[in-house]
């Protein structure tokens, strides 16, 4: 899948991470923890799925993750779903 093109804001009094799309906006909402963060949800705006938007999302969202030390809750099914595939990053996400 081509990796989405964009810049992601990293929202913090709103709890996510935004990636501003033509007509929408994609997200990746998170509650935070003792040790970090709880990805719960990412929506994409329907005619942008499967576009990479989302894999752009949870990538920023462990790049944020590792500079600062934090650790990744992967409550979101396609969080737990891009971790399945992509190992080098399980390091970082914990099981509630």
């Amino acid at each position: 899948m081509p990796q989405a093109q964009g810049t992601v804001v990293h929202n913090e009094s709103a709890n996510q991470f935004e990636l501003q799309l033509p007509g929408g906006l994609a997200v990746l909402q998170y509650r935070r923890t003792p040790d970090g963060m709880d990805l719960i949800h990412t929506k994409v705006p329907g005619k942008h799925e499967g576009a990479g938007h989302g894999t752009t999302l949870v990538t920023a969202a462990i790049e944020h993750a590792r500079r600062s030390k934090q650790r990744i809750i992967p409550t979101c099914p396609f969080v737990k779903a891009y971790f399945e595939k992509h190992p080098e990053d399980r390091e970082l996400a914990v099981t509630p």
